[in-house]
């Protein structure tokens, strides 16, 4: 078989931890494993490596079971795996795919308000979305009166962070946010003749919110969960399904997270207990449907985008409904609901794609 390299573009962080074998929740050995299958050698780089003058770049190799760092042409496929928000970085970008190198999910951090504005416009999506507007003090209030439980969630967060629940339970409204942004302190604080608390209008106030339309979720074990899809782009080129899993909030808060102290567990265990009174089958194959269809219709207005981390959330009735999209999913969650294969295959399928486009 012909080898080629590709490159896998990393934060300079996880990059410089590859010599000690230390790259978080990154698994280099599930894209060696992946790469083999498909002719590829994977090149480990960073942005500021690559010298686009020259063509050349340095990068990490694995080299009788050691990573070395070697100087080779910049690869003409390139999967993006790091996070650049700065300008400088997303201008480098452009140039190189400018001059013909293809870089799949060159941008892969999309504003919440900008995915639900564009899934919106589709009359086939927009009865599996949450209700949703930008957070200020009046739009806040006026979601207050039409609904007794809301969410407001940072436009550029992630992995729940910031994110602050407004609760009606009859005896009062209640926000419940952690002060740190994180999985720990969680604290819940009355309001007062539904006067909004000064952290919430300070944090809508400093950064760009949405508020939230929050939908009852079908609970496990008294804890709410949504489910989270891997939609990746293979070998043909297409849009499929490469696997699912369940998110269950943890004790202490509301969002099922897994970097928030979620558990992460098989879907089919959780859909036999949490919703015994209707088909799985049927559930299973309405996500899988409402998937592919957010992925395909954000297919057009995000370019280079091959990989999305999906979280639909399902009602008690089983009806499923889009929460939110992760153009950078983190993949360990698959590991640690005890689904290894299904893990492993979240990186095969990139470089299924990276050979699917170096053979065109």
């Amino acid at each position: 078989m012909w080898f080629s390299y590709v490159g896998i573009l990393l934060n300079a962080a996880m990059h410089r931890g590859i010599p000690h074998g230390r790259t978080g929740q990154e698994s280099l050995a599930n894209y060696e494993e992946a790469a083999r299958i498909y002719g590829l050698i994977p090149c480990y780089i960073r942005l500021q490596d690559i010298n686009i003058g020259s063509g050349q770049c340095t990068g990490y190799v694995l080299s009788e079971e050691t990573y070395k760092p070697i100087r080779l042409p910049i690869p003409r496929i390139i999967h993006n795996r790091a996070i650049y928000l700065d300008a400088g970085s997303q201008h480098k970008i452009n140039s190189l795919i400018g001059q013909g190198y293809v870089i799949f999910n060159a941008f892969n951090r999309y504003g919440k308000d900008e995915i639900h504005q564009l899934l919106q416009k589709d009359p086939l999506l927009s009865p599996h979305l949450p209700e949703t507007r930008n957070a200020t003090s009046s739009s806040i209030a006026e979601m207050m009166r039409h609904y007794d439980d809301i969410i407001m969630k940072p436009c550029a967060g992630s992995i729940g962070r910031g994110i602050l629940r407004l609760h009606n339970s009859g005896s009062g409204w209640k926000l419940t946010y952690s002060p740190s942004g994180r999985s720990r302190g969680w604290r819940t604080v009355a309001l007062r003749q539904k006067m909004l608390p000064a952290i919430l209008q300070r944090r809508v106030a400093a950064i760009p919110y949405l508020v939230q339309e929050r939908i009852p979720l079908a609970e496990y074990r008294g804890r709410p969960y949504d489910l989270r899809i891997s939609v990746q782009r293979g070998i043909d080129g297409h849009w499929s399904i490469t696997g699912m899993y369940a998110k269950a909030a943890s004790s202490r808060t509301f969002v099922s997270n897994v970097a928030q102290g979620g558990k992460a567990m098989s879907v089919e265990t959780v859909l036999s207990e949490s919703l015994p009174n209707l088909s799985s089958d049927k559930i299973m194959a309405d996500v899988r449907k409402l998937a592919l269809r957010i992925a395909e219709r954000l297919e057009f207005h995000l370019p280079y985008a091959a990989d999305f981390g999906l979280d639909i959330g399902l009602s008690t009735s089983g009806k499923p409904y889009f929460i939110e999209c992760n153009g950078r999913d983190q993949r360990y969650g698959f590991c640690k609901a005890g689904l290894k294969e299904l893990w492993m295959e979240t990186y095969r399928q990139p470089m299924a794609y990276a050979r699917y486009l170096l053979s065109r």
